[in-house]
């Protein structure tokens, strides 16, 4: 394959699955308000992490918060990890190899077991694609499947009736080929199916019907796993505590236990000095608050590193209830983003329109980003036909105070060039919920995105995530040519495409983009957020803890 250049960030493009051996040995988001003490604390056994993050869902099909599929990224596995931007490792797959870019074969790792002592076997595979296609069964994974053969190629869903996906055949106990409608980009494949998508255990789950999958106990906290730990106990919105499995087929971990604190940002730093907590989770659910870095890279029993991420704000429209886009292109010159980037985040960001940060081989880095220009955003206001008696309603989620102080900005510059705003804070499950029924005119999310551009979930008209209201015919179009070209370069090109119609359309808009800082205390031998942030539990089984 080749890679993608072209003023682009370099990251290696990888051949679909190098030729992977068996190994052994060896995540839109919300904010959380309050948080207690968890597991048995820094003089014990567990390796205690710092988290702000509230888990919305531990459902595995149906997860739109990056806290929920990291907390699950402990217990149950994929098919492939992905420890470097596009470049892949086993987990339940030894391999997944093509000669085509059409036929895909997994080949899964014979020792792998969930942790009932069942053998990891193809029929779990075809379980977890069949269910997150049926009909019945609610999931935001659709999109994550739909370059299959025989479903929908925007929801990912099977005709009505129909309950086996035909691009997915099950060869033998450890072996399962999928077959998609069109050739695809190797890569996508890897890292969407391949490490995005935890496989489920089929013997456990075989009579839950699917339209009962979000109810079940399993969905409410997988008990039957295939990863390196598994859940011990759980407190909602205040802790999350893991054992692990001695019988891991990656081998034993080296940490015999996990404790997750969920608690404010404030606190992050004053209890990584105090050794209470031994990491943070970083990738947006555990950010060090901006005015705390300084603190934090002073201190000598911790190591910190910063990081550029993924991760973009938004500030989302309703574009049913405001749908010129002249009003929503006022909004975008009214706002002034560099204020925020220099002022809240302190330098430690960067302005984005789309949904690619620098970390992004496809950010179009020739698109000049829309400009703080309150007196063009006045003429083009002047210029529609909008009400300026009419109140907008603002949603923001709490618990980020970034996010919250970057509210306050964006309502002043609003109103200063003549909106009249109402804002409304509210926590991260409620502004879900107000999301998807529409109810809002503008609000603000996280949301931290693959390496893999496909977006159909939040630009699709049928997106899972597509809270906007935002529909594109030419859109969608693209989105389906560039699932299904599997040439880097081409790919590239279209979405250079949609980069520009997004600026033009304005559904939403960039905010920015803020760095990450790892802090990790000096007892962690090996641990903690990595450069790359999906890849950060690749080797969890290698973390270790020990003396000052």
């Amino acid at each position: 394959m080749k890679a993608v250049v072209r003023a682009r960030a370099a990251l290696p493009a990888s051949v679909v699955v190098l030729a992977l051996a068996a190994c052994g040995g060896g995540f839109s988001e919300g904010q959380a308000d309050g948080g207690a003490s968890a597991g048995s604390g820094a003089d014990g056994e567990s390796l205690v992490i710092g988290n702000i993050n509230p888990v919305a869902s531990f459902n595995p099909i149906n997860q739109t918060d990056v806290a929920g599929q990291w907390a699950n990224e402990f217990v149950l596995d994929s098919l492939l990890d992905q420890p470097e931007p596009l470049q892949f490792a086993p987990e339940l797959a030894t391999s997944i190899d093509t000669e085509d870019n059409q036929t895909y074969t997994v080949h899964l790792d014979p020792e792998a077991t969930w942790s009932d002592g069942e053998p990891v076997t193809s029929a779990d595979v075809a379980f977890t694609l069949n269910l997150i296609a049926h009909p019945a069964s609610v999931t935001s994974l659709g999109t994550s499947i739909s370059s299959l053969d025989g479903v929908d190629p925007v929801t990912g869903k099977l005709p009505e009736g129909e309950t086996e996906i035909p691009g997915v055949t099950v060869v033998d106990e450890q072996t399962v080929e999928l077959r998609t409608a069109q050739p695809v980009d190797p890569n996508y494949i890897s890292e969407i199916i391949g490490s995005r998508l935890f496989i489920l255990p089929a013997h456990h789950l075989e009579d839950v019907p699917p339209a009962d999958f979000g109810e079940s106990g399993f969905a409410q906290l997988p008990d039957v796993t295939s990863g390196p730990y598994t859940f011990a106990d759980y407190t909602k919105d205040v802790s999350i505590e893991y054992t692990a499995r001695e019988d891991y087929h990656e081998g034993t971990p080296e940490v015999p236990s996990i404790a997750v604190r969920i608690m404010p940002a404030a606190n992050l730093a004053g209890d990584l000095q105090a050794g209470a907590i031994h990491m943070n989770s970083g990738g947006g659910i555990g950010n060090i608050p901006v005015q705390d870095l300084a603190t934090v890279e002073g201190l000598d029993n911790v190591t910190t590193r910063i990081d550029e991420t993924l991760g973009v704000q938004f500030i989302e429209f309703n574009v049913e209830t405001i749908p010129d886009v002249d009003v929503r292109r006022a909004m975008a010159h009214a706002i002034n983003r560099e204020q925020i980037v220099d002022q809240l985040l302190q330098g430690n960001g960067q302005i984005v329109d789309g949904p690619y940060t620098s970390q992004s081989p496809y950010v179009d880095t020739d698109l000049e980003p829309l400009g703080y220009d309150p007196d063009l955003s006045r003429e083009l206001l002047d210029g529609t036909d909008f009400d300026e008696d009419t109140t907008l309603r603002f949603v923001v989620p709490t618990g980020n105070a970034i996010r919250e102080q970057s509210a306050d900005i964006i309502l002043q510059n609003l109103e200063a060039v003549g909106f009249e705003v109402e804002q409304t804070n509210v926590d991260f499950p409620t502004l879900l919920t107000m999301a998807d029924a529409g109810d809002y005119d503008m609000l603000l999310i996280g949301n931290t995105f693959n390496i893999d551009p496909d977006v159909t979930f939040m630009y699709g008209s049928q997106g899972s995530s597509n809270y906007t209201g935002y529909s594109s015919e030419r859109v969608d179009e693209l989105l389906a040519q560039a699932k299904s070209e599997p040439d880097t370069d081409a790919r590239a090109e279209i979405y250079d495409e949609l980069q520009a119609i997004w600026q033009e359309d304005l559904p939403q808009l960039g905010l920015y983009s803020d760095h990450a800082a790892s802090v990790v205390s000096n007892r962690v031998a090996e641990g903690g957020a990595a450069p790359f942030w999906r890849g950060s539990l690749a080797d969890v089984p290698r973390w270790s803890l020990g003396d000052m």
